[in-house]
This record gives C-alpha cells, sequence and structure tokens, in this order.
C-alpha cells in the first residue's frame, strides 16, 4: 500500500515516483509562470513568509541549508537572498533542477545543486542546519519515510519548515476552492503546459493529502519537537515549522 502520494494507476512506490518525476519534467519550463498565475501571484507571499520564519537559522553563520524539492529554485534563491550566503537545493526531478541551474547563473549566484530522491538523500546523519521544503512533501511516494529521513540529516535544534497546500477549514472557502481545482485549474493548466495530466493530478494530490494536524501529528510521532502551524491565505496553504 502506497502511504503518499497516489497517481492514478500506479500501483507500487516504484511507479508512483517515476509517473511524479517525468510530470514534472515535462511542466518544468512552464512551471514559474503557471505558479505565479495560478496562484494570482500569491506564492511569492506564501515563500516570503517560510522565508521570515526560518530567518533564526538563516542568521546562524555556519548553518547549512537545504531547500528540498527545490523545483525551479524559487525559495531557494529567497533563502540564499535573506541570509546573504549560498543554500543548497536538492530534486528529483532533472529538468527541474536545469531551470534552477539556470536561474542562478543568470543571477550570478553559486548555489549547490543535486538531483536526489528526498526519501533517500545522499547527506550524512546530523548534518543540516535547515531543511525548507515548498509545495513538495505532498509528492513523497511516502510521507512517513520522508519525514524518517529529514530528521534523520537534521543536527541537535535544528528546523524543518514544510509549506504544503491543505484544505480550508472554512466550509465556504473550501468548497470555492474545490471549484477553482477542479474546474478552472486543470483547464488553465492543461492549456497553457500542454500536460494536463499534471494538472488534474496536482489538485487531486491536495484533496488527498493529510489535512495541517494530521500531519503535524506524523511530525511528532517520526520524533519532532515543537511542531506547529499556520494557516495561510484562509487555510489554502499551511506553513509547518518543528525542530529536532
Amino acid at each position: 500500500m502506497i502511504e503518499g502520494t497516489t497517481p492514478t494507476g500506479a500501483q507500487t512506490e516504484e511507479q508512483a515516483a517515476s509517473w511524479v518525476r517525468g510530470m514534472f519534467g515535462r511542466i518544468a519550463p512552464r512551471y514559474d509562470l503557471l505558479n505565479h498565475l495560478l496562484s494570482f501571484n500569491i506564492d511569492r507571499h506564501w515563500r516570503n513568509r517560510t522565508v521570515r520564519r526560518v530567518e533564526g537559522v538563516l542568521r546562524r553563520p555556519e548553518a547549512r541549508i537545504l531547500d528540498l524539492c527545490c523545483g525551479t529554485g524559487d525559495l531557494m534563491l529567497a533563502l540564499a537572498a535573506r541570509r546573504g550566503g549560498a543554500v543548497m537545493g536538492s530534486d528529483f526531478c532533472h529538468p527541474m533542477l536545469v531551470e534552477a541551474n539556470r536561474k542562478t547563473s543568470a543571477r550570478r549566484l553559486s548555489a549547490p545543486l543535486f538531483e536526489a530522491d528526498g526519501l533517500s538523500l545522499p547527506v550524512r546523519d546530523r548534518s543540516l542546519d535547515l531543511i525548507t521544503i515548498a509545495f513538495g512533501f505532498r509528492n513523497f511516494v511516502n510521507y512517513r519515510r520522508g519525514l524518517e529521513e529529514m530528521f534523520r540529516v537534521l543536527r541537535k535544534d535544528g528546523m524543518l519548515a514544510i509549506l504544503e497546500f491543505s484544505q480550508p477549514p472554512n466550509p465556504l472557502l473550501a468548497a470555492g476552492y474545490r471549484f477553482y481545482s477542479k474546474t478552472i485549474l486543470p483547464t488553465l493548466g492543461g492549456w497553457i503546459s500542454g500536460s494536463s495530466d499534471a494538472y488534474t493530478y496536482l489538485p487531486e494530490s491536495v484533496r488527498k493529502f493529510p489535512h495541517a494536524d494530521e500531519l503535524a501529528d506524523q511530525m511528532r510521532a517520526t520524533g519532532f519537537s515543537k511542531v506547529g502551524f499556520e494557516r495561510l491565505t484562509g487555510g489554502i496553504v499551511a506553513l509547518h515549522l518543528a525542530t529536532v
């Protein structure tokens, strides 16, 4: 049984991971445009909020920071700008890393990028001070193993920040959000990206993803402490913070 994302037709974790990797590879060239357009540019606010909430770790002189599932690098670059220094980025989709490298090169920034699966990071135990992950965690094929892997590589007093879509608690907002996700988003996203299956999968992955309080419980069960979350934009998104 898959304890994570479940794309249509995937019967195993390997099949699910392969489908997700291929899907993101197909939409990588227009991923940023669609993120900004489909979120009405509010995604910038969500990322900036994340950067502010982890600023204490960013100020640590020798902190080692990884933006996991970095995609095209938006959050990684925002973290690096606030820190005034390099932040590592990792993703398991090569075309996404190509886009991230294009951005860092254009800005003449040194940003160590590496291709890796978030369930098996090529990183030593207790070697990182901060892991951020924006809109990537729900695409893991096994949420528990993903949390365990991040717990493994974080140092004592290290922080985890997960920015992820959630379910609005307000019934009226939730109904409007469902309508937008099921009708407008797949149509517009599929038309612009040329990949209708991607923008059918993405809202469905949000619907199946644990609610914010359920994810917080999973983080506590993994061993994280000081676990908390804040709902943003009426609960469409939740920012989860925890320490080791």
